[in-house]
């Protein structure tokens, strides 16, 4: 839960309860359960109120990047993250089938506890300030004087909370496969408490967001797995997903 820095490559799925339940009779075969085997992982996603970043995650661009702070239940820190992909495949447009997949992602993160968390967005102190206040943050300094550039310089702010409850399995080849479920969001009262006026996403069967994250090719159980189960990766972004429900919503 605490890695500062990640470098990966992420295949997501949208499947149902009984695809799960077959996937972890080989996963729990292979893979061990993490040390937070089982969360309730909350995030804020910060942008400005053009909403500039979150549309990067919807449109098919060379570069794009996510300011979110990752919490969960339960736990008194806050990692404050950047999130950057390339896409090397991006300038043929006309391909964009799963190479997208297969470019690595960047996470940068930084922690600090919940009050300062207040602290930084009621502009009562930096994050390079809080950060330094932190045993595990104050040796990323820099990673944080990026982050608090881009909150500052773009005028971001908290603008979507989404919830969920993730189920996680890792090997020693850093290979880890997470389950995310009941999928909820609110764009109002943005804290780290759910609430009763958070929303449900997903409304058919295929409800649960499956992540692969290496950095390296899949073993050959599990693509034999995928392959029998005629799963294949999707794009779903999870802010951008929710975005567009939201402005949907508001049309309405």
């Amino acid at each position: 839960m605490n890695e500062k820095s990640i470098n990966r490559i992420e295949k997501k799925y949208l499947i149902t309860k009984s695809q799960k339940r077959e996937l972890l009779q080989t996963v729990k075969y292979h893979l061990a359960k993490d040390g937070y085997h089982k969360s309730i992982v909350q995030n804020l996603y910060f942008d400005n109120d053009n909403f500039d970043l979150i549309t990067q995650s919807i449109d098919w661009v060379d570069f794009k990047e996510k300011v979110r702070a990752r919490s969960y239940e339960g736990y008194d820190r806050v990692f404050l993250e950047l999130k950057t992909k390339l896409h090397a495949t991006a300038s043929n447009k006309q391909e964009k089938d799963y190479e997208f997949e297969e470019n690595p992602g960047y996470k940068r993160r930084v922690m600090i506890t919940r009050s300062d968390f207040d602290k930084l967005i009621n502009h009562q102190a930096s994050l390079p300030e809080l950060a330094a206040k932190s045993e595990e943050s104050k040796s990323d300094l820099q990673i944080a004087k990026e982050i608090d550039y881009l909150l500052t310089h773009f005028d971001l702010r908290p603008q979507i909370f989404i919830t969920y409850h993730r189920e996680s399995y890792k090997n020693e080849e850093n290979l880890r496969i997470t389950f995310d479920e009941e999928l909820k969001y609110r764009n109002q009262n943005l804290s780290f408490d759910s609430g009763k006026h958070d929303k449900i996403y997903f409304k058919d069967n295929r409800n649960i967001i499956m992540e692969i994250k290496a950095k390296g090719a899949l073993p050959l159980w599990l693509v034999q797995k995928l392959s029998e189960l005629k799963l294949y990766p999707e794009r779903f972004s999870k802010i951008g997903k929710v975005y567009e429900k939201i402005r949907k919503e508001q049309n309405v």
